[in-house]
This record gives structure tokens, sequence and C-alpha cells, in this order.
């Protein structure tokens, strides 16, 4: 789906314009395009260094979060290809350790541009092969690549030979693109499995397994699953994980939610398994409390937004927007809150996402919900989210954006409130930039 990235460069500005005339400005998965694109301009996904591919319905984010953290504080450097963006267009691209600055992002795109007529190559492909290009020409001494939709059909799936392949918690998400079920889902994800190469995996229900391990065959390769060759547990404080070579304990992540450990494990897992970069263990340490990964169940700091509430109240951001996210968020409420009041959610979600899938999970936390636009999105209208909540025995009302829906809220609960706003990255974007927080 379109994702109308404007930047306040206008060098890039331009070339975001010139993307979004020859994009056919709508998600249509497929290697050929990408494959002619990269060819045009000398193939730079055949010169990258060791190249970790990351799939997954929920956790990919995170785990790439895990991975580029565990890698720079092993003292090396990482390039960094993410999606989406939430504030800044650059965010996708990070180089050596940087964000892309809007100089050489401007020529790049132009440059990928300049050789895409005739294709009609998406936003993704496009963005997709700048960043390859980016990081064939600046050494650094791995690539973390996340995958932007599915895995099999996926523009980053042109990587012939990763160092390691990984698939985070798998989910029903997207199916107009990748199946109805979670098997058929599971063995698109897969699909970014390699001949020879470690696919890494969460522990999954045996049938979604039995697809995965079925792919991971035709490939010519074999799933290290979490639970049979490495394993994990957390306590309180730690998390240990253990596989042949020995065990590591770690802290606990700083990243908030249940989830996360699974996510660190995940990580670490991909790295213990690859041969082509030496991790020290303090590295694996020193990254569960180094990571971030902006909008996931991410406290807000001091801001135009967090002023608006009265003292004591917390202001919390995640992303979520399928029943699977909703488990998880579900789980971090439950930690954040306690026995403590319930929380007031702010909610606007894309249209072809699930409200009631992802709310039910929740819903016995929530004392209220307003419910807000996704700008410049095609997204569900907030009466029709406030008629879902309704539904549930969730009071409901709209407000026209989060500003609005947080001063509805302290003008009806005076005393310090726990407010959550949720369900969409998207949306989650335009918080952070209201909050002055774009992530750097």
């Amino acid at each position: 789906m379109p994702d109308h990235a404007t930047s306040a460069s206008p060098a890039v500005q331009i070339q975001l314009d010139r993307l979004w005339s020859l994009s056919p400005g709508a998600d249509i998965l497929g290697l050929g395009r990408v494959t002619e694109l990269l060819g045009r301009i000398g193939n730079p996904q055949d010169r990258l260094p060791p190249v970790f591919h990351v799939a997954g319905t929920n956790g990919k984010g995170s785990t790439c979060a895990f991975l580029r953290a565990t890698i720079e504080a092993a003292g090396l450097t990482a390039h960094v290809y993410t999606s989406p963006h939430l504030v800044r267009f650059n965010e996708r691209i990070r180089i050596a350790g940087k964000l892309i600055e809007d100089d050489a992002l401007a020529a790049l795109l132009s440059e990928v541009l300049d050789h895409a007529d005739g294709i009609g190559a998406s936003f993704f492909e496009v963005t997709t092969a700048a960043a390859f290009l980016a990081f064939s020409r600046t050494p650094a001494d791995a690539c973390v690549i996340e995958v932007g939709l599915g895995g099999r059909l996926d523009a980053t799936n042109v990587i012939a030979n990763p160092a390691a392949t990984g698939i985070a918690q798998l989910g029903v998400d997207h199916q107009s693109f990748l199946g109805n079920t979670a098997e058929e889902i599971a063995g698109e994800k897969a699909g970014i499995a390699k001949a020879g190469v470690p696919l890494v995996t969460m522990r999954y229900p045996a049938s979604v397994a039995q697809r995965v391990a079925g792919v991971a065959q035709a490939a010519g390769t074999s799933v290290s699953a979490a639970g049979g060759v490495w394993q994990f547990s957390a306590d309180e404080r730690n998390l240990t994980y253990q596989d042949a070579a020995g065990s590591i304990e770690a802290p606990l992540p700083a990243l908030t939610g249940p989830h996360q450990p699974e996510n660190l494990a995940l990580a670490i897992a991909l790295l213990r398994h690859q041969h082509q970069l030496t991790i020290p263990l303090k590295a694996y340490r020193a990254a569960a409390k180094a990571a971030r990964w902006p909008a996931r169940m991410q406290r807000l700091g001091k801001g135009p937004l967090t002023t608006l509430l009265p003292e004591g109240s917390q202001l919390w951001l995640d992303g979520g927007h399928n029943p699977a996210a909703g488990i998880a968020v579900a789980a971090a409420l439950r930690e954040i809150i306690g026995d403590g009041p319930r929380i007031h959610l702010v909610l606007g979600m894309l249209a072809n996402k699930d409200p009631e899938g992802l709310l039910a999970p929740i819903r016995e936390f929530v004392a209220s919900l307003h419910a807000v636009p996704v700008p410049d999105h095609d997204c569900h209208a907030p009466d029709d989210l406030a008629a879902i909540a309704r539904a549930m025995d969730i009071p409901a009302f709209i407000a026209p954006d989060p500003a609005a829906a947080l001063a509805a809220i302290v003008a009806d609960f005076t005393a310090p409130a726990t407010i959550l706003v949720l369900g969409s990255l998207y949306l989650a974007g335009e918080v952070l930039a209201e909050n002055d927080e774009a992530p750097d």
C-alpha cells in the first residue's frame, strides 16, 4: 500500500515525487521487476557484506534491532534496511550504523530512478535497490535486512547467499497477498530459505512448523527451531540461551513486553548459527539493554503531547495492528498496569486490518477507546471503529487526531492516566513527530 512518504529535504522530495510518478502505487509482489532494476544498476545485492535476512508477521523489526545492537556491541558495523519508516524516509536505510543523510539519499534515489524507466517498479522495489546500492558502496561488517511483505516474493529476497535467515513470530496478516491460513502464510515467509544457509525460527504449532520445514527442505536447507537445537528461557531478571556451543545469560531486554526476550533469543540464535562473524559473549549481554526499536511498546518522553497529560501519567505507543500483536500488547499491558487502573486507548487502523482481532486480547485492560483516523491512508472510519469497540463492551468515542483524543481523555478523567496509542505504524509515526521524538 502507498507510504505517502514526504521529506523536509527539497532534494529528497523531488526524488520521492519522481518515484510516485513511476510507481504503480500498490504492493505487487514478485522478483522480476526488482531483479531487472538491480541488473541495470550493476547488481549491488551481490556485493554486500554478510547478510542476516529476517521475516515474520510480528517481531522481525525487534529481532533486527537486537541483531544490529549485538553486532555493534562486538565492535563491528552493520548496514540496516527496515520498513516502513515512522517519521523520516531516511529511517529505512542505515549505513554503517548511521541513518542515511539527505544528500546521499537524494542522489541514490535519483540514480536508481534514472534506470527504472519501463519496469514499473514499486515504491518498495526502488527503495530496496537504493539501499542495496548504498550498502555495496560503503564498507561494513554485516547487513541486517528486514523482509517487507511475506518473503518468497518480497523484493529483498534477491540475496543469493546470506549468512543466515530467520523467521520471527508467525500469524495471520496480509491475507490478500500471502494466503488465508497460518500454514499458507508460513510457507510464504519460509520462502527466504536458501540452499546451505541456516534457517533459524521460533517454535510454531506442528502444522506450521511442518510447512516451514517442507519449504526449507525444497530450498536445500533445514530448520533450526527454538525448542530443538537451541532453547531459551526467561525469569524476572535474565534470559538464558543454550545451544550445542554452550549457554549465554543476558539481562532482560530494555524493550518493553514479555515477547521481547524471544526476539532477543532469535537474534542470538541467528548469530550463533552463522560462521562469518565472530561475536564475543559480552556483546549478547550488552545488546539486551542497548537495542531500541521505536513504536513497539515505547513509553514517550517529555514533549508536546505528553505535556497535555496530568502529572504522573504515562503515554505509550505501539504500531501493532493484527491479532498476534494484540496478544503481545495484552501481555505487555499486564506488566505495565498490574492491578492498577485500566488504560485509555487511542486507536487508528488501516482499512485492511482486523479491529476485532486486535482488540479481543486487550479489551479487559481498556477503560475507554478514542478512535482516530490514520492521516493520508485508507483507514477504518473512526465511527466504525467506535461501533466495533462498543459491541465489545468498550466505552468508545471519536476524535479527529491523537492530540484531540488526549485532550478528551484528560477532560473526562482528571487523575493521572495510562494511555496507549495503537493500531498502525503510520499513526505511530504521526505521534512521534508530534511529540518531537523522531527516530535517529
